[in-house]
Order: structure tokens, then C-alpha cells, then sequence
């Protein structure tokens, strides 16, 4: 009998673990089962992600290959300005910022279910935004701006209820702001719909919106009377629309805001005291409106302020003595009070904002000296006090002022001499000190000035002869000596200057010759293409300079300052006393768009090389002693609208073929030539009749530049001025205009 070793119980236990062995099995197997489901689904999604992306692709051009990386392995975290999570694998970011991009947005992309993030800026994408966008439910940023898109906001918006940022500034958006703005979503943190075509009024639901932080609408065609917003901004920009109305307190924004500007409207009234208790602000444009009568004592601003901008608007009364609340602890950087029609002398205080880098007062009526204690800014780089009634002479210590890029002082009656010491300016670039009474000699020393590249004296009793000093001025692009009291020779430098646009001499005691040396030396002068540079500019000789001054404040405080000289490219020696003939090197500068010689003892014939000046706009050769024939197609030149022959002794016969009839006057008071008639015979007996304008002009001296160059400015340009000077061009860019 065989004997049974093992017992009940342990039988029991035995079977006991092979059922749950195999209940263990049958779990790992189900999980096993489970997860391979759940990775299958998984795939599914993540490839659907990878389609949409691809198919938003190929439906656009990428000329640069950024998205080169699209389509390359099964990830799509592989591909360029695309994050997709951890977890799941799905796209929650796409980025293309800057990309050159070009094409319409295919509404595939609109099956990146579980995106949160999408910017699209900085490309040229067109057309309009899908409507399908509305699908993204958690999307958190969408920023297309700085592209071409265009049409209305779509109304399907309104479900992205998570929405903290929207960005479509720098577009073609039209049509009124959706009136549902402010109520899609209560997280919204930051709304940009600058730079748009934007119409009506702002929406009564934005100025609600507590969430929001960061408001941009500017440069629309926004209208109405200027909003309260009741919620806390910290940003605040609606500069360049059509708001109307008076300055609002903000009270609730009082703690929060740091940028406030409503520049470039027709605000009217004047600024409420109220503005100043904004505790945080850092920037204030209140520019190019309406704006009127004296600045309150009381409009003391927080020492926390970086940008101030009253410019272009009507406010009178003194300056302020006191703009800030803590002078030593002031962070003013730039303050520009320009335009206005303040009075009186110039606070110390302004001396006294030790921060300070750009000055300007222009263009108002103040009177006094300028404060000796200037020179204690030495962080200043731009000081503009011209057209003003500023007397006395310029402070020694302004040389304080090392950093400085721009003195502008035109237009004012200062006096005495240019010191010797202002070669400390090293850095200096732009010097104006034209239209005032300043005397003596340009000192030698300025040659330490080598950073210049304006230069205007003009107009004022400086004498004496051209010093070697200016030839340091390697830089130099303008420089104007005219209506001064210069004398002798002029130097054989004179041309030498290879960034030179403009020089002007006129109305001097110049004698001798035109130097004949190397014409070659000045870009400009022999740029051909000139006139393709300056269709832009009105046909006037003496320079319009735009000093622009941007600043950025973040961590830290920037300023950059930058300037554009529109100027034709010309020379101008009239009214002087030179003799002899001209070189033949000056009449063939391929660039140069106006001559004047006008007014001189000129003598010899017009060089026939002047057919070959195929820029030139402008020409006055009047009242000299030049001899001979008229060169051939001098008439024919294609940009010539002045030419001035008149009052020398050319001879020799002028068919009536050769157009000269379109200039009125201009071989007047030139005895020895024949002008044919319209019976095609030499009437030698009578000289064409001098227009009365013209002759008026004659006897008082000169053609001005103005009447030299204002035919011109009329027939061929008034359409560009249309275009080019429209006020509504002021971007948020804190501008001084120095003028002449």
C-alpha cells in the first residue's frame, strides 16, 4: 500500500497558490492588454498631431527651411518651434516666431487638441484667422502679431475661456472691437491689438475686465471720448487714434500703472493734477494733442519716472520748478516739454535730474539764459533748446556734458564766441548753432570734435577763413556756413569729405578760384542713384533733421537716439566773390541733385560735361561773367526743374527746339544771345522779359534757397509731402525736431 506524505492541510495550501498563480496570470495578462490599448491610442493622437502640423505645413512656403525638421522621426518634440508634454506626447506649444514664413494658416492646425501655447508672429502670414481657433479650450497665449492678417476678430474667440494673453497686434484687423472683448475670458492678462484698423469705440466690457494687466491699443482709428478703465493696469497705451475729450484719473490703476501714453489724439483741457498721484509710473507721453493752460505746482510726478513726453500741444505758463518729487533720486531719462508755448527762464531744477540724457525745450518762448549748471548732467546726450529767445552765450561748463551726441541751439540770440574748449565733446555728432549772434573765428581746437557729421554755423557773424580743422570732421555728411561774415580763399580740402550730402557757403566774402582738385572723394556727390534716394525730400537745400529718441524701460533703462538728414545732395558758394572759370570736375558729379554759383565774378564757359549731370534738379549759374555757347541739351536734363542762366555774357544762338522755354527767365539779361522765335529767326534785339518775382528777387541779392528750390517743392512733389508729412506717422517713439 503506498503511503500518502502529504497532508490535508498542505494540500490545501497547494492548491490555494495555484489559483491564485494563475488569478495573478490572467491580471498581468488584462494589464498587458490594457496598456498595450492604451499605448495604441496614444499613438493615434500623437500621429494626428503630427498630421495636422504637417498639413499646416505644406500648405504654407518656407523659403528659409526653418521647418526643415518637420517630418524627420515619429516625435514631433523633434520638430522645430514645437514642445509636446511628457505625459501624453501631444504638441501643448507651437512657436514660430520670426520665421519668414509666408502663406495662409490651413485649418488643420486646429487639431492640436491640447495646445496651449501658439504664437505665429514676426512671418508673412495673410488672410484671415480661422475659425476653427475657437476649438483650442485650453489654449492659454495666441500671438499672431507683426504679420499681414486681416478681416475681423472672429466671434468664435469667445470659447477660448482660458485665454491669458492674446496678442494681434501689427496687422490689418478692421471693423469695431467684438463688444463680447471683455467677457470671454477671466484670465485674460494681456490684449495687444495695436497697429490695426480698428474703428469705434472702445468696448464698455474691456474697461471692466478685472484680469486684465496690459492694454495696447494704439495706432487705430479708435474714437469717442477717452475711457476710465476700472480695473488695475499696469500698461496703458492707446497713442495715435481719434480719442477726444479730457485726461481720466485712472484712481484704480493709481498703485499698478508704470505706462501711460494717449499720444497722437485731439485730447483737450488741461492735465489734472490727478495724473501725479500714479505712484508707479515710469512713462508718461502725452504728446501731439490738444492740450492747454499752465502745468499746476502741484503736478509733481514719482522720482520712479523714467520717460516724460509733453510735446506738440499748447500748454503755456512757466516750466515746471519742480517735476519730480525727489530731484536727487530721480531716474528721469528723457523729458521733452518741446512745442508748447511755455515762458521765462529755465529751472535749475531740470539741472539738477542727474539721470537725465535727453534735453528738449524747443520751440517754445523761453527766455533767460541757458544754466550755467547744464554741464553738472553728465549723463545728458541730446540737448535741444533751439527756437527759443534764449540770450547770453554758451555756457562753458556744458563741456560737463561728455556723452553728448546732439547741441542743437538754432534760432535763438546767443552770442559771443564758440569757446575753444567745446573740443571736449568728442562724441559729439550734431552742432547747431545756427540763427543767433555768435562772432569770431571756429576755433582750431574743434578739430578734436571728430565724431561730427552736422554742422551748421549759418546765419550768424562768424568770420574769418576756413580753418584745417574741419578736415578732421571725417564724418562730415551737412555742413551750412552760410550768411556769415567767412573770407579768403577757399581751401583745395574743400571736396574731400567722403561722406559729405550738403555744403553750403553762401552769402560770404569767399574769393580766389573754385578749387580745382579731386572731385572724387564724396560718395554722395558721385552716387548716380541719388534720386532714386531722395524722391522723398522736398527740393530745398538747407536740411530737415529728426533726432529720434527711443527708450526701453525694463531691468534696466535704455535710450537709443538716432537721426535721419533729408537733404538733397548739392552745393551751394552763391554770393560770394570768386572769379575765374569752373573746374570741369564739378560739372561731373553724377550725384549731385542741386548747384549754386549764382551771384559770383564766374568767368570762362559753362563746361560741356554738365550734360552728363544726370541727378541734377536744380542749377543757377545767374549773375556772373560766363562767356560762350550754351552747352547742348542742358534743357534735356531729365530731373532739371530750376535753371537759372540769366545776367552773364553767353552768346550764340538758342533754337527754340531745345525747351528752354520751360524755364521762364532763365537766359534773361544775356545781350550777346539769340533766341529764336517761334518764326524761327535770331531776335537779337530784344532779351526775354524778367518775370517780376524774379526781378524783385534780383534786387535784393541772391535766389534764396527757398525761392531757388520752390518750383520744384510745387510741380513735382506736393503729392509726396501728402504722404510723407501726414501727423498720423508718430509711432511710439519719443521724437526732437531740430529745424532751420
Amino acid at each position: 500500500m503506498e503511503q500518502n506524505w502529504v497532508s490535508p492541510n498542505l494540500q490545501n495550501m497547494i492548491l490555494l497558490l495555484f489559483v491564485l498563480s494563475f488569478l495573478s496570470k490572467d491580471r498581468i495578462f488584462c494589464a498587458c492588454m490594457y496598456n498595450h490599448s492604451t499605448s495604441d491610442s496614444n499613438s493615434t493622437i500623437i500621429q494626428q498631431d503630427i498630421n495636422s502640423l504637417m498639413l499646416f505645413k505644406s500648405q504654407i512656403q518656407d523659403p528659409t527651411q526653418r521647418l526643415s525638421s518637420w517630418g524627420v522621426g515619429f516625435r514631433c518634440s523633434n520638430f522645430t518651434g514645437v514642445v509636446c508634454s511628457n505625459g501624453s506626447g501631444q504638441v501643448i506649444s507651437v512657436n514660430l516666431t520670426g520665421m519668414s514664413l509666408v502663406g495662409q494658416l490651413h485649418s488643420g492646425l486646429c487639431e492640436l487638441s491640447l495646445v496651449e501655447i501658439l504664437i505665429l508672429s514676426r512671418n508673412n502670414f495673410s488672410g484671415s484667422i480661422p475659425p476653427c481657433f475657437g476649438g483650442f479650450r485650453k489654449l492659454k497665449m495666441l500671438d499672431v502679431s507683426f504679420n499681414a492678417f486681416s478681416g475681423v476678430v472672429p466671434n468664435t474667440i469667445f470659447r477660448v475661456s482660458r485665454l491669458r494673453e492674446l496678442d494681434f497686434g501689427h496687422n490689418y484687423f478692421d471693423g469695431v472691437i467684438p463688444l463680447w472683448i471683455g467677457n470671454f475670458s477671466v484670465r485674460l492678462e494681456k490684449m495687444d491689438l495695436g497697429s490695426n484698423r480698428f474703428v469705434g469705440e472702445i468696448p464698455e466690457s474691456l474697461l471692466y475686465l478685472k484680469s486684465l494687466k496690459y492694454l495696447d491699443l494704439s495706432h487705430n482709428y479708435l474714437s469717442g471720448d477717452l475711457p476710465d478703465f476700472h480695473q488695475s493696469l499696469e500698461y496703458l497705451n492707446l497713442d495715435t487714434n481719434l480719442f477726444s475729450g479730457t485726461l481720466r484719473c485712472l484712481s484704480s490703476s493709481v498703485n499698478s500703472l508704470t505706462v501711460l501714453s494717449v499720444a497722437n489724439n485731439s485730447i483737450v483741457g488741461g492735465i489734472p493734477t490727478c495724473i501725479s498721484f500714479l505712484r508707479a509710473l515710469t512713462q508718461l507721453n502725452l504728446s501731439f494733442n490738444l492740450l492747454k493752460y499752465d502745468i499746476s505746482p502741484g503736478f509733481v510726478l514719482s522720482e520712479k519716472l523714467v520717460v516724460l513726453d509733453l510735446s506738440f500741444n499748447e500748454l503755456s505758463g512757466s516750466l515746471p520748478s519742480k517735476i519730480v518729487k525727489a530731484t536727487e533720486k530721480s531716474e528721469l531719462m528723457l523729458l521733452d516739454l518741446s512745442h508748447n508755448r511755455f515762458t521765462g527762464d529755465i529751472p535749475l531744477a531740470i539741472t539738477e535730474l542727474k539721470c537725465l540724457q535727453a534735453l528738449s525745450l524747443s520751440h517754445n518762448l523761453l527766455s533767460g539764459e541757458i544754466p550755467a549748471r547744464i554741464g553738472n548732467l553728465t549723463y545728458l546726450q541730446v540737448i535741444d533748446l533751439s527756437h527759443n529767445l534764449l540770450s547770453g552765450s554758451i555756457p562753458l561748463n556744458i563741456v560737463g556734458c561728455f556723452q553728448l551726441l546732439a547741441l542743437v541751439l538754432n534760432n535763438n540770440n546767443l552770442s559771443g564766441e564758440i569757446q575753444p574748449e567745446l573740443d571736449a565733446l568728442d562724441s559729439l555728432k550734431i552742432l547747431d548753432i545756427s540763427n543767433n549772434m555768435i562772432f569770431g573765428e571756429i576755433p582750431l581746437t574743434l578739430a578734436g570734435c571728430k565724431s561730427l557729421e552736422v554742422v551748421d554755423f549759418s546765419s550768424n557773424n562768424l568770420s574769418g577763413s576756413l580753418r584745417d580743422a574741419i578736415t578732421k570732421w571725417s564724418n562730415l555728411r551737412f555742413i551750412s556756413l552760410a550768411r556769415n561774415k567767412f573770407s579768403g580763399a577757399l581751401p583745395s580740402w574743400l571736396f574731400m569729405f567722403e561722406a559729405i550730402q550738403t555744403m553750403d557757403l553762401s552769402s560770404n566774402d569767399f574769393s580766389g578760384h573754385l578749387p580745382n582738385g579731386n572731385f572724387n572723394f564724396s560718395l554722395n556727390f558721385n552716387n548716380g542713384d541719388t534720386v532714386l534716394r531722395s524722391q522723398s525730400a522736398s527740393l530745398v537745400a538747407s536740411r530737415d533733421l529728426r533726432i529720434r529718441l527711443s527708450s526701453l524701460v525694463a531691468d534696466r533703462n535704455v535710450l537709443t537716439v538716432k537721426y535721419t538728414l533729408s537733404s538733397l545732395v548739392g552745393i551751394d558758394i552763391s554770393d560770394n566773390q570768386l572769379h575765374g572759370e569752373i573746374p570741369s570736375g564739378l560739372f561731373g558729379l553724377h550725384g549731385l541733385e542741386y548747384l549754386n554759383l549764382s551771384y559770383n565774378s564766374l568767368d570762362g564757359q559753362i563746361p560741356q560735361s554738365l550734360t552728363n549731370m544726370r541727378s541734377l534738379k536744380a542749377l543757377d549759374l545767374s549773375h556772373n561773367s560766363l562767356l560762350g555757347q550754351i552747352p547742348d541739351n542742358i534743357s534735356t536734363l531729365g530731373n532739371l526743374s530750376i535753371l537759372n542762366l540769366s545776367y552773364n555774357s553767353l552768346s550764340g544762338i538758342v533754337s527754340k527746339k531745345r525747351g528752354y522755354s520751360k524755364f521762364p527767365g532763365a537766359l534773361a539779361g544775356n545781350p550777346n544771345l539769340c533766341l529764336e522765335s517761334s518764326a524761327l529767326t535770331c531776335e537779337t534785339k530784344r532779351q526775354p522779359a524778367v518775370p517780376q518775382a524774379l526781378k524783385e528777387e534780383m534786387e535784393e541779392g541772391p535766389i534764396s534757397v527757398w525761392v531757388f528750390c520752390i518750383s520744384a517743392l510745387v510741380s513735382f512733389y506736393l503729392g509726396l509731402l501728402a504722404i510723407f508729412c501726414s501727423p498720423r506717422t508718430r509711432m511710439y517713439i519719443l521724437q526732437i525736431k531740430a529745424e532751420m
